[in-house]
């Protein structure tokens, strides 16, 4: 991945500002000479030094650390890499030449290419819903009978000169006769499409969603301080977290929790489920089935949307990347979830067992009463300023390689298109789901990751419905990795061996790897790969 450019931003701070050049290398302590090749690219900046200049331009250092641009330039990359554009090999700083240079531009490319790939994705869900819907192609070739015999009279029509007045009123009324049908067969039709809509859920909301979340680093103080007030309302102890909730939603929002054999009631379809609140008869229920971690997680949940959903809605309100209904719904649901995890993980307590037990996670979810990926989750939100935690990455993928969560690491880019690399530990734990898998990797620019995966099974809410699981990936920095336990015997040293991985083939340079399933975007392509050459 080519060099962010930093010296670029802080010119810009500066001249923002009306500071010359030399005045801010005095306030920095270092020469101008050297703060124009800063400022030129021509030298790395980092560490104290870039305290010091986002001091001196009174500035979170955060504005300068290029996680934004590192965000722009993955999206870049896997742009690059869709086989739909068929692109030739790209330099490698070309596209951080234009982060660096033409940011709006970058962005704007970014977002065609989203609503691009969401057309793409309706289009041809309807393309093969009419080619396989029998009712469609009946109706539509019933529509064109219609239409071609309403033509056909309409041409008799025209051609009958003279007084024929019964010839003409029996044509009149095959016209008539054939519009009426046709109108009907229309509504049939639209109302199939009404009912049953065949397109996907667009991209879109996703990515807005988690831009939402990425902009705010996975960390919302506002909402950690909505679940400590509702924390010391309720009351929750730890053993009795359950029926402190259950009271609380019955005493205060006038709520009944009954469990049943399905989240819907008696008589409903298996669903996935495990809780369905009827809002007009103020019933919530709770499948029977459900592990005490996902029924404490399910009432808590509640609990944050009917104390708090005027915080969330203001919330979602403000952003300026949430733009349509379908990403407000799930940002509204995602920030509830995010309440509700702090409010059964209090981030001082938590935080602080965290490090006691070197991010223990087994540890942690028998102390707090959690599951895996509820601790895993609350690890990666630990990003209060002045209390941090170590800094992790998060990825959830389903048996099939997709993504269905992320949260990237600088360095450690995670797809939003498709599958990431076969050698990562995420794909690997579906081979011994439950056990806990460690692997030390290393990037095509060098920079290492200690990753942490698990497949975990999901709850099933009625017998007889298949297993599903769900890996669940934790990343940190290798640099960070001896505060985790689970650097334990391993050589974190840079000498040491690491997995040679990359983000995905599509983009990766690893020219040599058995693993290779496409050729490269950027760089020259291989003429081997894993697919013809390994069984």
């Amino acid at each position: 991945m080519a060099r962010i450019r930093i010296g670029s931003k802080i010119r810009e701070h500066r001249k923002n500002l009306g500071i010359t050049q030399a005045a801010l290398a005095e306030r920095c302590g270092i020469s101008a000479s050297y703060l124009n090749l800063i400022e030129s690219d021509r030298r790395n900046i980092g560490g104290a030094l870039l305290k010091r200049v986002a001091d001196a331009l009174e500035l979170p250092i955060e504005r300068f650390d290029g996680a934004a641009e590192r965000r722009l330039l993955h999206e870049l990359a896997e742009i690059a890499a869709d086989p739909l554009l068929a692109l030739p090999a790209l330099p490698a700083t070309s596209a951080a030449d234009l982060v660096a240079q033409h940011a709006p531009w970058a962005h704007a490319i970014v977002k065609l290419h989203r609503a691009c790939s969401e057309r793409n994705e309706v289009v041809t869900a309807l393309s093969d819903r009419y080619a396989r819907d029998p009712f469609l192609g009946e109706t539509v070739q019933e529509m064109s009978a219609h239409i071609a015999s309403i033509r056909l009279a309409v041409d008799q029509l025209g051609r009958l000169a003279g007084p024929a007045p019964a010839l003409r009123e029996d044509v009149i009324a095959d016209i008539a006769d054939d519009s009426r049908r046709l109108a009907a067969v229309t509504q049939t039709l639209a109302g199939y499409l009404v009912k049953t809509p065949s397109a996907p859920r667009p991209l879109t909301p996703i990515e807005e969603l988690e831009d939402f979340v990425v902009s705010h680093d996975n960390h919302f103080p506002q909402f950690e301080r909505v679940a400590e007030s509702l924390q010391s309302e309720i009351g929750l102890r730890s053993g009795h977290l359950e029926s402190a909730l259950v009271d609380h939603l019955e005493e205060v929002h006038r709520v009944q929790v009954r469990s049943s054999p399905l989240p819907g009631g008696a008589g409903a379809s298996p669903r996935r489920r495990v809780s369905h609140f009827d809002r007009q008869t103020r019933v919530f229920g709770l499948l029977e089935l459900a592990p005490e971690a996902s029924r404490r997680f399910e009432l808590a949940r509640l609990a944050v949307e009917l104390g708090a959903g005027e915080a969330i809605a203001a919330e979602i309100a403000a952003s300026p990347v949430l733009t349509s209904a379908a990403s407000r719904q799930r940002a509204a649901r995602a920030l509830s979830s995010y309440t509700a995890s702090a409010l059964l993980l209090p981030y001082a307590e938590f935080l602080a067992a965290a490090q006691a037990t070197r991010y223990d996670i087994d540890l942690l979810a028998r102390r707090f009463n959690a599951s895996f990926e509820q601790v895993c989750h609350r690890l990666v939100s630990l990003r209060r300023p002045g209390a941090a935690g170590v800094r992790f990455g998060y990825m959830r993928s389903d048996p099939a390689g997709h993504v269905t969560k992320r949260f990237p690491l600088p360095g450690l880019p995670l797809p939003r298109y498709g599958t990431g690399c076969p050698l990562w530990a995420v794909y690997r734990a579906f081979q011994t789901p439950g056990a806990l898998l460690r692997q030390l990797v290393e990037m095509p620019g060098g920079e290492r990751f200690l990753l942490l995966a698990r497949a975990v099974e999901k709850e099933r809410s009625a017998f007889g419905m298949p297993q599903h699981f769900m890996s669940i990936m934790l990343v940190c920095d290798a640099r960070h990795a001896a505060a985790l336990v689970y650097s334990e015997g391993i050589d974190l040293s840079a000498q040491a061996r690491a997995t040679p991985v990359g983000q995905t083939c599509r983009v990766c340079v690893r020219s040599d790897c058995a693993y290779r399933q496409a050729d490269p975007v950027i760089g020259a392509p291989t003429t081997a790969l894993a697919g013809s050459s390994m069984p």
